[in-house]
């Protein structure tokens, strides 16, 4: 679990096919806090540390993360964002965050306002009901909130530091983004849809 607050960034450093997944060494300050068997966040995407040795540290990507999450467009000398699994001793500053990749979505413009940046992102309609205006996502594992939304987009306003300290200020128009969204607000539509908790039931 975690909480959607990159603490680092990472340079890919090697990629190397993996019966059908992919094996990813990545340097990074972060390392000196990763042990083996630790869960790391990559872009969003929760991973496995499987080796360490120095600065650097190895995760592997199975078929089905590389489906449905962009970790598969990765090449050498990418900028990822990374965060360390969510402690009892640690605070939840953004929201709660599992590493699971719903879908992607296309960065479809990034403007420049004022001091901040707003960045457009589309996605496939069929998951609209998963988001709400000013509601919490997740966007390559950085904790955002929507402040535009329409049926097929939605807009974000990141802040100078989220932009300095991410990889948001090397994105451009046409990269996908790993997305999560709320999971709490995932629980409850399903509630609702299994018909074990109904509107009628809390109304008075």
């Amino acid at each position: 679990m975690f909480t959607g607050i990159i603490e680092e960034t990472g340079k890919v450093i090697s990629l190397e096919p993996l019966k059908g997944g992919l094996e990813i060494t990545i340097e990074s300050d972060l390392t000196t806090a990763l042990e083996i068997d630790d869960s790391v966040s990559i872009n969003g995407a929760c991973h496995t540390v499987v080796y360490t040795s120095g600065n650097r540290f190895t995760v592997q990507s199975v078929e089905e993360t590389l489906r449905k999450t962009s970790v598969g467009d990765l090449k050498k000398g990418d900028i990822v964002n990374l965060e360390d699994s969510l402690t009892m001793q640690k605070k939840l500053d953004g929201h709660i965050v599992q590493g699971h990749v719903d879908t992607t979505g296309t960065i479809k413009q990034i403007d420049e306002e004022g001091a901040n940046w707003l960045i457009t992102v589309g996605f496939d309609a069929s998951f609209a009901h998963l988001l709400v205006p000013r509601g919490s996502i997740a966007v390559d594992g950085i904790s955002l909130t929507i402040a535009r939304l329409q049926t097929d987009h939605f807009t974000i306003a990141i802040i100078p530091y989220t932009w300095d300290n991410t990889n948001l200020h090397q994105r451009k128009t046409g990269d996908r983004v790993n997305l999560e969204f709320d999971i709490l607000g995932k629980y409850v539509l399903r509630a609702l849809e299994t018909g074990h908790i109904t509107a009628e039931k809390y109304i008075r």
